[in-house]
């Protein structure tokens, strides 16, 4: 795939390079030959075209997690850096949180206290049973005993409330990682004083062994692929990177929004792409590519139309070698020197290359074929055309 890409971008030179000679030639005025000028044309074959619509992308990790700290302490030691691999639970930040350990402490001193309660009233429980037995107490003193038996196992088990809530508060002091990724930016440093209510997160954990592409397309695009079939049926997208290479993995579109948002008037777009050797990263920009095919249409140089209040103009030579204005709908490529006409045209149409501001409908001319480098130059752009958004 990168070696198609780098040959259509070496084409699309050699193109440029043809299209813009025949500009300089559009400059040139017509040989004259017994009073009729020689015009270069282009008899124009249809052929499917694949082209492809490119937009910018962000990429994000699948997960991408802001952490936060759950508690106020200061932060007394990073166990990470900037760009480090970490696995689920692995030690991120410690805090240091004092109020938290002797919390602990105190609550853990408190279960002992109240179990030696609970012990001391099972033994006055134990006594006092004999005793109501022989008559020599009454049941109202065991059963009181009983009663302090159960407010001691209820004070137990509060305090072993107490003392599961203070090691879940202490354990906050130590922050783990909650996924497998790459740690981002470490904004805070030893010694700072952090809390929940802090402005930025400590760190970002991004698991990026997937990643998605997000990215917009307007209405109209939206239109044009929804009726095409292409949101719903796609299989596959590529991926161009900053460096004008292709990933190598294909992604697949996964979501598209539901309704156009008001402010942009654009549908936001989320691709999914594999990520297995962790060449992308969160934050990181690229273009997507979606491919689309053109069925039985035309592809002739810029160079050889006219535009006359937003409408697309070429000259067509007859049967008679007059020539004729007529209208074509066209796709721009991003070359910016070829069109892909989708009506107007027809197989075997002659369609006028050279000196077209000097031309009027009826005006006769001799045609003579365009030269076979500039013919060579469209049929091997046709093999892989890249339009504008």
């Amino acid at each position: 795939m990168k070696h198609q890409i780098n040959n259509f971008r070496i084409t699309c030179i050699g193109l440029v390079v043809a299209f813009i000679t025949l500009s300089c030639n559009n400059e040139k005025k017509p040989e004259q030959r017994n009073g009729v000028a020689d015009y270069e044309v282009l008899t124009v074959s249809s052929k499917d075209i694949e082209i492809f619509r490119e937009f910018p992308v962000t990429i994000e990790g699948t997960e991408n997690i802001e952490i936060y700290p759950k508690i106020e302490g200061f932060i007394e030691k990073v166990h990470v850096d900037e760009g480090e691999y970490v696995k689920k639970g692995q030690l991120l930040f410690s805090l240091n949180a004092p109020e938290y350990q002797q919390d602990l402490l105190s609550t853990k001193a408190a279960i002992s206290s109240a179990k030696a309660d609970v012990s001391s009233a099972q033994v006055d429980v134990e006594k006092a049973k004999p005793l109501v037995e022989r008559e020599i107490i009454s049941k109202f003193e065991l059963t009181s005993a009983e009663n302090s038996l159960t407010a001691a196992n209820a004070a137990l088990e509060q305090a072993q409330a107490n003392y599961s809530n203070a090691l879940t508060s202490y354990n906050y002091t130590k922050i783990t990682a909650p996924v497998s990724g790459y740690i981002g930016s470490l904004p805070y440093k030893l010694g700072s004083l952090v809390s929940s209510s802090i402005s930025e997160p400590l760190t970002t954990v991004s698991n990026i062994k997937q990643v998605y592409a997000y990215f917009s397309i307007n209405e109209k695009t939206y239109l044009e692929f929804a009726k095409a079939g292409l949101l719903k049926s796609l299989d596959e997208v590529s991926l161009l990177l900053p460096d004008y290479t292709a990933f190598d993995q294909k992604g697949k579109i996964q979501t598209v929004s539901g309704q156009v948002d008001e402010e942009t008037g654009s549908f936001n777009v989320r691709a999914i792409f594999d990520n297995p050797d962790n060449l992308l990263r969160t934050g990181n920009s690229a273009t997507i590519q979606i491919p689309r095919t053109i069925e039985a249409a035309f592809l002739i140089p810029q160079s050889a139309t006219y535009e006359i209040q937003g409408g697309i103009y070429v000259y067509l030579v007859n049967e008679q070698s007059q020539v004729q204005s007529t209208k074509i709908t066209v796709t721009a490529t991003n070359s910016g020197q070829a069109y892909i006409v989708t009506e107007g045209l027809k197989e075997g149409d002659q369609v006028v290359l050279e000196g077209i501001s000097g031309l009027s409908s009826g005006k006769v001319i001799k045609p003579v074929p365009v030269k076979e480098s500039a013919i060579k130059a469209l049929q091997q752009i046709t093999e892989k055309v890249t339009t504008t958004n």
